[in-house]
């Protein structure tokens, strides 16, 4: 409904009701633009719908993927979004991602934590809620600032730029924006995480990303000890979450399959098979056997039948069984295919390296059997992107012929290499690697998971150095500040930010000229006006 039209009604529904006296219907109708989301769901029908279009926008365009950065705080994510929309006028094809490490390492009660789902599972669809709360209430703040800058045009008699400002109004784009949030390996059965799942799409997340280790042995995807599940029982989780977006209606919701079997050497069990070729013994025939001269020797072990001979899968100590080495491609192929032809809608394949070749020589083979497979890719800060990339193009130089007699492959990451033409081929690289990547490799998701851990230590150690040494006070003012004003961070204004012009603005629909605020002109938010 435009802004006139939402007077009219709101007007109408007064009119009914003499007894709401001080009650105004431009005053209804702004804080119902204010509030245009009601619920969770309502924000996850709506994100799941724009990750939909994205989707098929990226199949018609490779060059158009989308892009997220994780978040550990509803403020963080707010102000990315803020960001966005500053600097490229739109939030189109932008995201953000709830990082369950980030959960763990950042928002558990039990203080830092291992990625290793030891984590209070609650906090993940509550950090959704608060993610959302954020990015409402910008929206409030900003429509907000519009409607004053609407008032003041109005008491000038300014009819063509309160008319703009209506314009604006009308034309909004939310702040709100579809979040992928990790589920981890559903931090239980396939029940537990159906209620876990149900919990996450009404806080309002439209898309999970699930991934296939075993739940009480999960680890995180770029460390060791992983131990993957058989395709049927991480099915029956992708199921589960499915019936949970149908159940609330959520039609459109999207599920993320992850694989960590590129980097998982280990299962905890043996996969059932009804007969030869089907997927449990395809995930069988993965495993590291030997085969059996003397049955004698058996002692409580596992045996299976392959190519008619009875051979024991070998295992550790730990109760575990471990796939041959090498696999770990080829079970990732099979992985994904098998989660896109139950039910999963994207993929997420961990790799040790951002490597492109790496990657589509996998995607390729996907796409084989599912010709528009896409993924969702982790560009970790887990890897060492400089020094990969400079190893790549070393690597590249010395297979082509060139002389590399210059460098030493074990020590790129040095300074000393830092303004040398390898260096700036691998910036470039690394520069061009989402698009790249994007194109060559069916990349339609690409995320940082951690950035703002990194970002929030880097801030904090270069405040403190400057702050609590010879700097001072001017640690803080030139350092931030001053760089704020100069940048036009929203923030520089924190009052603004956290709501207070927006409770004046209440105060003023609730007590008329006997509010009391706190915007007056004392309030020293005035020194940054300029």
């Amino acid at each position: 409904m435009s802004y006139e039209s939402l007077i009219e009604s709101a007007g109408k529904l007064i009119g009914s009701n003499p007894q709401w006296t001080g009650v105004t219907a431009e005053a209804v109708a702004r804080m119902r633009l204010q509030n245009r989301f009601r619920t969770g769901l309502d924000i996850a029908r709506y994100t799941a719908a724009i990750m939909r279009k994205d989707m098929e926008a990226y199949d018609r365009d490779p060059a158009k993927y989308t892009q997220s950065l994780g978040c550990w705080h509803g403020f963080i994510g707010q102000q990315k979004i803020i960001s966005i929309k500053k600097h490229f006028g739109s939030t189109e094809r932008r995201y953000l991602y709830l990082s369950g490490w980030m959960v763990a390492a950042l928002r558990s009660e039990f203080g830092p934590l291992p990625d290793q789902s030891m984590h209070e599972k609650t906090s993940v669809p509550a950090l959704i809620e608060e993610l959302y709360t954020f990015l409402r209430q910008a929206d409030a703040r900003e429509l907000g600032m519009l409607f004053r800058e609407m008032d003041k045009a109005r008491a000038a008699g300014e009819g063509v730029r309160e008319a703009n400002l209506k314009h604006q109004v009308a034309n909004f784009q939310t702040h709100v924006v579809p979040i992928i949030a990790d589920i981890d390996a559903g931090f239980g059965n396939a029940e537990a995480t159906y209620l876990l799942a149900k919990k996450m799409i009404e806080a309002g997340a439209c898309a999970l990303q699930i991934e296939n280790q075993v739940s009480d042995e999960k680890q995180c995807g770029h460390q060791d000890g992983k131990v993957t599940v058989p395709h049927e029982d991480f099915v029956a989780k992708i199921r589960a979450c499915r019936y949970a977006f149908l159940e609330l209606g959520v039609d459109d919701g999207v599920i993320v399959a992850r694989t960590d079997s590129l980097g998982a050497g280990l299962t905890k069990q043996i996969a059932f098979s009804a007969r030869e070729g089907d997927i449990g013994d395809q995930y069988n025939s993965f495993l590291d056997c030997e085969e059996i001269a003397d049955a004698t020797s058996l002692n409580g072990d596992v045996v299976i039948n392959r190519g008619g001979k009875l051979v024991r899968p070998k295992r550790l100590r730990s109760n575990l069984f471990q796939f041959r080495p090498g696999t770990g491609e080829d079970r990732c192929v099979l992985d994904c295919i098998n989660a896109l032809q139950n039910g999963a809608d994207l993929l997420w394949i961990e790799t040790e390296k951002p490597h492109i070749e790496q990657i589509a020589g996998m995607v390729d083979r996907v796409r084989e059997a599912i010709p528009n497979a896409k993924l969702v890719y982790n560009n970790s800060p887990s890897f060492n992107w400089t020094l990969n990339f400079r190893q790549q193009v070393f690597d590249a130089w010395k297979q082509g012929g060139r002389d590399v007699t210059a460098y030493d492959r074990a020590r790129l990451m040095s300074v000393e290499y830092d303004e040398t033409e390898l260096a700036a081929e691998a910036d470039e690289k690394i520069r061009t690697f989402q698009r790249d990547a994007a194109a060559r490799a069916g990349i339609f998701h690409h995320l940082i998971t951690l950035p703002t851990y990194h970002t929030a230590a880097l801030s904090t150690d270069n405040l403190a150095k400057e702050y609590f040494g010879d700097q001072g006070m001017l640690g803080y003012v030139a350092g931030v500040q001053r760089q704020e004003i100069r940048q036009g961070i929203a923030c520089v204004k924190h009052q603004n930010m956290s709501g207070s012009d927006i409770g004046d603005d209440h105060k003023h629909y609730f007590s008329g000229e006997a509010a009391l605020k706190a915007g007056g002109e004392h309030n020293t938010m005035n020194q940054f006006a300029a």
